[in-house]
């Protein structure tokens, strides 16, 4: 059989009672890996440790499949530019938590006939969009209605860390305004009361029933 080291690296073909004695003398476990080859290839390795980090990707792999969702945009055809940019923001917003969003482009009536109509507005949002997602499936007819799906370009939990942050980031910008609008209402303040007891000048400060 082929053996495999615990850090990958090619043994070579060995018998399987010397296979077994370096595994005892590692203190680990060999494991066949592809037995369909010709000779089957063997691997030594922590086999627990094996088993626990494959079941640690697959609930990650599956955490991500569960959390990553599909939202819908639905635009018109013939779309002004001030619905368009506000249709265009939510869907940067969508993709930037990491799910996915379908545009749906809805003909009616005589706007069935012009198809490239629609198909020139999916592309005018993918390249709008393309710093934040990728098409995943091309714009495509489905009745009366134009469909494309667009992929997040991050996963949703690397999406989750950058909006935090970013929400972190408003936070600290909103206490920083708060601090320094504080601090100069402070100073004007103080600045304020200086001036009206310059005005005053010593004299006003005296006791007037003060005999000299």
């Amino acid at each position: 059989m082929r053996l495999v080291g615990p850090a990958g690296e090619q043994v070579g073909i060995v018998r399987i009672e010397d296979a077994l004695k370096l595994a005892a003398e590692a203190d680990l476990d060999l494991v066949e890996v592809a037995a369909q080859s010709r000779p089957p290839v063997v691997k030594l390795m922590d086999y627990g440790k094996y088993k626990y980090e494959a079941a640690q990707k697959a609930r990650e792999s599956r955490r991500n499949q569960s959390n990553t969702l599909i939202k819908e945009m639905k635009l018109r055809p013939k779309i002004d530019d001030n619905d368009y940019n506000t249709k265009k923001g939510h869907v940067v917003r969508f993709l930037k938590a990491g799910d996915k969003v379908k545009i749906t482009i809805m003909f009616r009536g005589r706007e069935q006939s012009r198809p490239e109509l629609g198909l020139k507005l999916l592309q005018r949002l993918a390249e709008d969009v393309i710093e934040y997602g990728t098409i995943e499936s091309a714009p495509k007819q489905e009745g009366r209605n134009m469909l494309m799906i667009l992929a997040p370009t991050k996963k949703k939990a690397d999406a989750r860390v950058d909006v935090e942050a970013e929400k972190a980031a408003k936070v600290a910008a909103r206490a920083a305004d708060a601090e320094a609008e504080r601090k100069e209402k402070t100073e004007s303040r103080a600045a304020a009361s200086t001036k009206v007891k310059k005005k005053r000048g010593p004299a006003d400060n005296m006791d007037p029933d003060i005999e000299f």
